[in-house]
């Protein structure tokens, strides 16, 4: 009898024992939380910002300090190339030019009498003309005088020429930032030139990480927001030199569009994609 319940003590304390004793835990693997953002990007593209501009600007100025006497043109107005757009008041420069031409004609005239083998002159005692033979060597005087007749009236028209702005090609004036009667000062910019019917664009935050993989001739799509259009176009040019924009460090590349869109202005920004499969 005490052996049974001696036995019946021994499994109580060992099921106690089983009971008491922790399970083991099951570690579950780490899922990722629903808020992480997985970022894709299409290997084949290259994607940037870009702004609008003109393929070719000047600002334009004078070599020489003068007050303004005319403008010709107005702001908005289409000028061809080799148009006058602004005439400086230059008088001495005017004299200086009415000058030399008076003695570039009598170093003319003098050279052609001189070139003769012989000239007329008149006896005033007698009335009578008779011909006197010319040395050469006055001819050649007579040349060499001409000539530099001729160099001076030429730097004077030059001279003459730094008075008058000229379109050197085909645009709109975008700015005009002088008026008559104003003191120009030289180097001044006094006219904006630009050739708004044919725009650009210029990338201005393609970093270094992606400009080795962009290429001349490469297509790529344009997106202009303020548009809400899209428009294709291709790579003309990557430029070699970084530039540094807000601490970073980027690569400008142009982009020519294959047709302007309607109301695309200077000034506009694009969001661009460059094929570079």
């Amino acid at each position: 009898m005490k052996r049974i319940v001696w036995s019946m003590i021994f499994v109580l304390t060992i099921m106690l024992a089983a009971c008491g004793s922790p399970s083991p835990s099951v570690v579950s693997p780490a899922t990722p939380a629903s808020n992480e953002v997985v970022n894709i990007t299409a290997p084949d593209v290259v994607v940037a910002s870009a702004v609008v501009s003109p393929v070719q600007v000047a600002q334009l100025g004078f070599t020489i300090s003068a007050l303004v006497k005319e403008i010709a043109v107005k702001e908005g107005d289409k000028a061809r190339e080799g148009q006058t757009l602004i005439v400086l008041n230059t008088p001495e420069l005017e004299y200086l030019v009415s000058a030399a031409e008076a003695a570039y004609r009598s170093a003319s005239i003098n050279a052609d009498l001189q070139n003769a083998d012989r000239i007329k002159v008149l006896n005033e005692r007698t009335g009578h003309y008779y011909y006197v033979t010319l040395a050469k060597e006055l001819h050649l005087i007579a040349q060499a005088r001409a000539a530099q007749a001729q160099a001076a009236l030429d730097i004077a028209k030059a001279s003459l020429s730094q008075g008058t702005l000229a379109a050197p090609f085909d645009g709109v004036i975008a700015s005009i930032d002088v008026i008559p009667g104003e003191l120009v000062q030289a180097d001044q910019v006094v006219v904006t030139l630009a050739s708004l019917d044919k725009l650009q664009l210029e990338t201005t935050d393609l970093g270094e990480r992606d400009i080795a993989r962009v290429k001349i001739g490469q297509n790529v799509s344009v997106y202009v927001e303020a548009l809400d259009t899209t428009v294709s176009g291709r790579v003309v040019r990557v430029s070699p030199i970084a530039e540094t924009v807000g601490g970073d460090v980027v690569y400008p590349v142009t982009i020519e569009l294959d047709e302007q869109p309607a109301g695309l202005l200077w000034g506009m920004t694009a969001e661009v994609e460059i094929d570079i499969k």
